[in-house]
């Protein structure tokens, strides 16, 4: 198979840069990023070039969400525009719990190579020096890499990350001009026009789809209520170290304050649904574009409710969204972010699923 190829993203932009490489975290991979044009202009495509290598004497398998190999849909670049960081424009997914199929091999001294435009992914319209930086990191990066009880001693997020790329962008806006993200830009005078109304609508969707998407929001807002209410009383049960670790006033204070947020979203915020998506995901958002939520086909087979369930996949992506909590996804599945407290619960306390899981509260916990 051959694993050179564009993975194309989007839009024309601008860039600048030089190749550099680094030493992964763990496992002897490594990964290093090439911009494909050392000077752009504005009508040129930001590309460059990544490539992952198995320096080490023994197979690995790393998680394909986290590689360009099938496209980019994580946030699996660090992009700094005049030491300021860019933020990514693309999706986050709830997913289920990988399987040895979600991963690739990668054979010992085995590379492979995949061009990534990332013009759609990051705003780079405006001019000025830029960073751009290659850098995945998850629990589960790497299948079997380590056991489950040690990852839980150590601590461990697996991660791969190239040395930076030095950029000049030439671009379409004049450096110093301050970008909003797509939600900022909507609600500016002009921008978006008059402001959704609060409340659930639907695009895409069935009258049946859409019938069985509000008996989901309604559970979700159920859900998100009983972790309002414990959280609001101080409670420190099981419950709550489950999902986000040993107490800490600091995290429990942001838990606390996220799922306020996601209440607030669900009760007063224009929700959208949007039922065109035939992947094999549950949903996802853009982060930097609420209230909007796509939902894809693993999420019409799930439960109302428990584990893994409409109500809790409703809770999950709310969380994504940056004007929410601004949650990322360093673990998938119950089993992986119930170890994920015990390890790094500073890393729970911004994991979707720990806050999905603690919503839907199966088994019950006090």
């Amino acid at each position: 198979m051959n694993w050179n190829h564009l993975v194309k993203a989007g839009v024309s932009i601008v860039a600048v840069a030089a190749c550099f490489s680094a030493q992964a975290a763990s496992n002897g991979v490594t990964v290093s990023i090439t911009p494909e044009k050392s000077s752009l202009n504005k009508e040129d495509d930001v590309v460059v070039r990544v490539t992952i290598t198995n320096t080490s004497s023994t197979p690995q398998y790393i998680l394909k969400w986290h590689t360009p190999f099938g496209g980019v849909e994580e946030a699996l670049f660090d992009v700094k525009r005049d030491g300021v960081d860019v933020p990514y424009l693309g999706a986050h997914y709830k997913r289920p719990a990988p399987t040895a199929k979600d991963y690739y091999l990668l054979k010992p001294g085995a590379s492979h190579t995949a061009k990534v435009e990332l013009s759609a992914l990051y705003d780079m319209s405006v001019t000025g020096d830029y960073s751009i930086k290659y850098t995945a990191a998850s629990y589960q990066l790497f299948d079997g890499s380590k056991k489950a009880a040690a990852k839980q001693v150590a601590g461990d997020i697996d991660s791969i990350e190239s040395a930076p790329a030095s950029l000049w962008i030439n671009g379409r806006l004049e450096r110093g001009t301050v970008v909003g993200t797509p939600f900022e830009l909507a609600k500016a005078p002009g921008g978006g026009g008059t402001p959704a109304p609060a409340g659930l609508s639907y695009t895409n969707c069935t009258a049946s789809q859409q019938s069985t998407i509000a008996s989901a929001v309604n559970t979700a807002k159920t859900m998100t209520n009983n972790g309002v209410s414990y959280l609001n009383a101080g409670t420190q049960g099981t419950r709550y170290t489950k999902w986000f670790g040993t107490y800490d006033s600091s995290r429990y204070a942001t838990v606390k304050s996220h799922f306020a947020a996601i209440k607030d979203g669900f009760d007063n915020k224009p929700v959208v649904v949007d039922c065109s998506c035939k992947q094999s995901y549950y949903a996802y958002v853009y982060p930097t574009q609420p209230y909007k939520i796509y939902v894809c086909n693993a999420f019409w087979s799930a439960p109302l409710s428990g584990t893994d369930s409409k109500g809790g996949t409703m809770i999950h992506e709310m969380s994504h969204f940056n004007a929410v909590a601004g949650t990322d996804d360093w673990a998938y599945g119950q089993s992986a972010a119930a170890s994920l407290a015990i390890s790094n619960a500073a890393k729970a306390v911004d994991n979707a699923d720990n806050h999905e899981y603690f919503g839907e509260n199966t088994p019950a916990l006090n």
